[in-house]
């Protein structure tokens, strides 16, 4: 418990939970890797009167209980069935990076809880493995994992923001959000078995063709590394999908420009 706020035992973990707004039309927000749901304050504050809104906080992120282990599957499997079970009633749902790959599994194991999946800049990296980029973001990840391995994790975090967000460098964050960053490189490093090696088979053959509900590809105007080639190659498979770009965004769009990400998620939804 924190600030007075029990945790939630959602699918057996402790979970904090944020509920808001008072739509009847329910929507579920998984947010990115080392943020929390309070990553969702200015998007949620735009749509509060359009939608019942709902956003937890991943495992080992805010004010969630930690998550130790260093399988990358055994964690994306967990943040999906909490995602799924905070749903009573079918949602539209949002994700963010990492987010976002929780929030296209959902959609495919649990169709029938999804009316629609947006996603922004999903960092499914596998997508474009044939591409010499991916060679790039596999050496940053290599990178950061040497780092945290020799117990840099600071220089671990450094390389991990300024490639993700190099218009928020992070020798530039407050000493308070360094050590929040640092301490959570474990959390990175496990989920790459997600992002570059696409350890739940989100793109096995079939699986995106499969999908049936209307798909947004929400993207900044300067995304890192291979995220704009990771949106082609989905964008080919996905059978009813609308990709449309935040001009002058970076990867962080839903904190810097959340009043042009809510408006461009209430036009795809029709609220």
């Amino acid at each position: 418990m924190e600030g007075g706020m029990p945790l939630e035992q959602i699918a057996g973990f402790p979970t904090h939970v944020s509920r808001m707004g008072s739509g009847v039309r329910r929507a579920l927000f998984v947010h990115c890797t080392l943020a929390h749901a309070g990553a969702w304050t200015g998007v949620h504050a735009a749509l509060l009167d359009k939608l019942a809104l709902t956003a937890f906080d991943r495992p080992g992120h805010g004010r969630s209980g930690m998550w130790r282990g260093s399988d990358g599957r055994a964690l994306h499997d967990l943040t999906t069935r909490i995602a799924g079970d905070l749903i009573d009633q079918r949602a539209d749902v949002i994700g963010h990076s990492y987010g976002a790959t929780v929030a296209l599994r959902l959609a495919m194991e649990r169709p029938e809880q999804v009316r629609s999946l947006v996603m922004i800049e999903p960092v499914m990296f596998q997508a474009i493995r044939n591409q010499p980029v991916y060679a790039e973001v596999e050496a940053m990840m290599a990178a950061v994992q040497q780092a945290n391995d020799v117990g840099d994790a600071t220089g671990a975090a450094r390389i991990f923001n300024d490639a993700v967000n190099p218009e928020i460098p992070f020798d530039g964050l407050d000493v308070a959000r360094q050590t929040s960053m640092a301490k959570r490189m474990d959390l990175v490093v496990a989920e790459s078995d997600v992002t570059l090696r696409d350890a739940p088979g989100l793109l096995a053959p079939g699986r995106l063709e499969k999908l049936k509900m209307p798909v947004l590809l929400l993207e900044s105007s300067n995304p890192p590394k291979g995220v704009r080639m990771v949106h082609e190659a989905i964008c080919a498979r996905l059978p009813q999908v609308q990709r449309v770009v935040v001009i002058g965004a970076g990867h962080m769009a839903p904190i810097t420009h959340p009043k042009n990400v809510a408006g461009e998620i209430a036009q795809f939804l029709k609220v």
